[in-house]
C-alpha cells in the first residue's frame, strides 16, 4: 500500500477543515458562492456557475475547470506515465450556430470552444470525422453518414484551433482520437492543410507490443507534440494516422460502461488487461448527453471508476479520462480525477498535489495545498462560451445503471456506482425542466458545509477506492 493511502480519517477531516480556514482568509474554494457576472470571483482554474442548468438549483458556486498541470513535477517520465483530461465529442458545443443553414438538433456534449478547452488543461480530444459536402466535417451523427442537422463544424476549423494552441504553447502535447467515417486520404489532406503535420508523432516511431512511449521531454524536444489515432485500419499509409487499437485500450462508452465496480472494454478494443497496448482511454459519460448527469456523477463516482479500471487494466491507471461537460460536477470533478490518476502514476500518492519532487516513489506530502494551475498562452482571445440552449431530448428513456451511494454528509460510505434519474435526459430539455419542482430544492449550504457535504465524500471514496 502506498504511503499516502494510509493516512487516517482524522487527517482527511483536517485537510478539509484547513481548506475552510484558508477560504475564510480570502481564497475562493470549490463550492463557495460567487458572482457569475464577475470573472474574478473564483480563483485560477475555476469558474462561477450552477452545477446543473436546471432552474431553482441555488446560486452559482465556484467549481473546478482545470486539473493541476500533469507536468508539474517534470517531463522525464514516459508519455504513458501521465494522465490527461479528455473531452468526448469536443466539437459538439451547446448553442453552436448552424454552418449549413439547417438548425443543429444533434445533442451537444461540451459547453466551450476547443480553444477554451485547451486553455483549461484539456489535452485529449475526441472527434467524429465524416466526408460531407466535399469536405471533412465533425458531426454528431449515426449510421456512418453526416446530415445537416448533425454537422457541427468543419474539421479544418478545429484542427487550426489545435495548431494555434500548439504554436503558442511549445511545451504542450495533445492527443486526438478520431472516430473515422472519412475515406482514405481525406483526413490526411485536412491535417496537412491545417499545418499540423509538423507536430504529428509518426506512427512508425510509436512503440510496438505495449512498450513504453518516449519520455515526454523527448517528445517535446522533437516537436512530436500531436498524437492522432484513427478508428479505421490502414490509414497510416493513406493519411499518416495510427490505428488506435494497436496502441490504445478503450473502455465501453455510454450507459453500458457505467456499471459500478466494472470496467468493460469497447467492442473494438483488445481486452483491458492486454499488455500489447500501453495507453488506456477511460470513457465516463451517459448514452444521452446530460449536463445534469455530469453534475451528479463527475466527482466521486468518476474517481471510483478509476479504481475499477485500474484493477481491470493489469494494475495500470488510465492515461485519458474522457467525459461530457467536463466543467460540471458537485466536487472536484474531472480535474480532480485527473489529479488522482497523475498522483498514482507519477509518485504513488493520492493526488499529484502530494507528489514530492525528487523523492522516492510513494513519498508523499500533505503539508501544503496544490498550487494554482499555470496560465496558458492563447493564439487569440478566447471566444465566450455560447449561451445555453435547449438540448434534444432522446427518443426513448435511457437505460438505468445501478444506484449510487448517497452523497450527503454523514451518510455511510459504500461502493459508488452510477445513478441515472428516470427523468434525467439531456441538460436543459423539457424533461429536465419539469423535474425541478420546489420539492427538489434545498437551501444552499455555506462554503464549509458544502465542502464537508460534497468534497468530503469524494475524499472518503478516494481513500477507499484508491488504496491498493
Amino acid at each position: 500500500m502506498a504511503a499516502a493511502s494510509t493516512f487516517p480519517l482524522a487527517l482527511l477531516l483536517a485537510i478539509v477543515a484547513a481548506c475552510c480556514v484558508a477560504g475564510g482568509e480570502g481564497g475562493a474554494l470549490v463550492g463557495d458562492t460567487c458572482t457569475a457576472s464577475s470573472a474574478s470571483s473564483c480563483g485560477a482554474g475555476m469558474r462561477c456557475a450552477t452545477c446543473s442548468p436546471l432552474p431553482g438549483m441555488g446560486p452559482p458556486v465556484c467549481s473546478r475547470t482545470t486539473p493541476l498541470d500533469p507536468k508539474a513535477h517534470g517531463t522525464d517520465l514516459a508519455f504513458n506515465r501521465y494522465t490527461w483530461l479528455t473531452t468526448h465529442n469536443s466539437f459538439a458545443i451547446v448553442g453552436s450556430p448552424s454552418r449549413t443553414g439547417t438548425p443543429i438538433i444533434a445533442p451537444p456534449n461540451q459547453e466551450d470552444t476547443v480553444t477554451a478547452q485547451l486553455k483549461n488543461g484539456v489535452r485529449g480530444l475526441m472527434l467524429d470525422a465524416y466526408d460531407f459536402q466535399n469536405e471533412v466535417w465533425l458531426c454528431h451523427s449515426f449510421g456512418g453518414k453526416c446530415y445537416n442537422f448533425a454537422a457541427y463544424q468543419r474539421a479544418m476549423d478545429v484542427l487550426k484551433e489545435i495548431g494555434a494552441f500548439l504554436d503558442a504553447n511549445p511545451s504542450e502535447v495533445i492527443t486526438v482520437f478520431v472516430e473515422d467515417y472519412a475515406g482514405p486520404g481525406s483526413l490526411g489532406k485536412v491535417v496537412g492543410g491545417s499545418g499540423l503535420s509538423k507536430y504529428l508523432f509518426p506512427p512508425a516511431k510509436m512503440p510496438k507490443g505495449g512498450g513504453d512511449w518516449p519520455l515526454l521531454k523527448d517528445m517535446i524536444a522533437q516537436n512530436h507534440r500531436l498524437l492522432m489515432f484513427t478508428s479505421k485500419r490502414g490509414k497510416d499509409g493513406s493519411d499518416g494516422l495510427a490505428y488506435e487499437w494497436d496502441y490504445v485500450l478503450e473502455t465501453q462508452y455510454g450507459n453500458d460502461g457505467l456499471v459500478g465496480g466494472s470496467c468493460p472494454k469497447r467492442a473494438e478494443s483488445m481486452a483491458m488487461d492486454s499488455t500489447k497496448q500501453s495507453l488506456i482511454l477511460m470513457n465516463f459519460f451517459s448514452t444521452n448527453p446530460s449536463q445534469s448527469w455530469a453534475c451528479g456523477n463527475n466527482s466521486a463516482p468518476l474517481v471510483a471508476k478509476l479504481k475499477a479500471c485500474y484493477d481491470a487494466s493489469a494494475k495500470r491507471w488510465p492515461n485519458f479520462i474522457a467525459v461530457d461537460y467536463y466543467m460540471r460536477s458537485k466536487g472536484g470533478g474531472a480535474p480532480l480525477a485527473t489529479d488522482v490518476a497523475n498522483g498514482r502514476q507519477q509518485c504513488g500518492c493520492d493526488s499529484i498535489a502530494y507528489c514530492k519532487p525528487g523523492s522516492a516513489f510513494g513519498s508523499c506530502s500533505l503539508s501544503s495545498p496544490p498550487a494554482a494551475p499555470p496560465k496558458m498562452a492563447a493564439a487569440s482571445p478566447p471566444a465566450a462560451a455560447p449561451a445555453p440552449a435547449p438540448e434534444m431530448a432522446p427518443s426513448s428513456p435511457p437505460a438505468e445503471p445501478p444506484e449510487t451511494a448517497t452523497e450527503a454528509a454523514g451518510s455511510a460510505v459504500r461502493p459508488a456506482s452510477i445513478k441515472l434519474e428516470k427523468d434525467d435526459t439531456t441538460g436543459t430539455s423539457p424533461a429536465d425542466t419539469a423535474k425541478s419542482s420546489s420539492s427538489n430544492r434545498s437551501p444552499h449550504p455555506s462554503s464549509c458545509s458544502f465542502l464537508f457535504g460534497l468534497l468530503l465524500p469524494s475524499l472518503l471514496l478516494l481513500h477507499l477506492y484508491i488504496s491498493d
